[in-house]
């Protein structure tokens, strides 16, 4: 891990997904990563270590990477942000897949800010660069800070990302993988949306997918 970085992780959702609450140790500027769920724990945390949230980030548009997305933005009035391509699946249930978990409606707020490749998200003295991996979505991402990658659901420790919901797309994940990800340092800490964390470097060497 990054030395001027501290990552707070909570297990959300029925899924397991991974949600992220990250920040400089001695600044209370902080980042949230695909609030799933629990948005009062994650809120707890928040208070707790005297943060103040500067935005919420979705890597992409699934029910449980973005259902805590309204509480918290609600609570804590920071923008919520994600891909230009995934903007569509905060509010379509068909597309977020929460209509297959009886849902219907929209399930987040509209984002207030589309990301694209290459953009920066400065959160205090931490800079995250958008990494635009489609494949699980159109519009997945990771967020690489520093030597640390938040991989959301693009790669898994010994794994990859499903391709088999709208819109996936097997042969355009693994492409993003090899081309955005694998050029990486072997010793760059990759958190995962779901599952323990991992290294490029580990991955490389022995995921059977890559």
């Amino acid at each position: 891990m990054a030395a001027n970085l501290r990552v707070r992780r909570f297990v959300v959702s029925p899924f397991e997904t991974n949600c992220f609450l990250v920040s400089a140790p001695n600044a209370p500027d902080a980042l949230i990563i695909d609030p799933g769920d629990s948005a009062e724990t994650i809120l707890e945390a928040i208070r707790s270590d005297g943060l103040a949230v500067r935005g919420i980030v979705n890597t992409h548009g699934h029910a449980d990477h973005i259902a805590a997305n309204s509480a918290l933005k609600e609570e804590l009035g920071c923008p919520i942000m994600i891909h230009e391509l995934d903007a569509p699946y905060l509010s379509d249930p068909e597309l977020n897949l929460s209509a297959y978990l009886g849902r219907s409606g929209p399930l987040s707020p509209p984002a207030d800010r589309l990301l694209k490749d290459g953009d920066e998200i400065e959160i205090g003295d931490l800079v995250f660069r958008v990494m635009h991996t489609p494949g699980h979505t159109p519009g997945g991402i990771c967020l690489l800070v520093g030597d640390t990658l938040f991989s959301g659901d693009t790669l898994f420790a010994g794994s990859i990302g499903r391709t088999d919901f709208p819109n996936g797309d097997q042969e355009q994940l693994l492409d993003s993988i090899s081309r955005r990800l694998l050029i990486l340092p072997d010793d760059t800490v990759v958190y995962t949306g779901h599952g323990p964390q991992t290294t490029i470097g580990i991955e490389r060497a022995s995921n059977p997918w890559l």
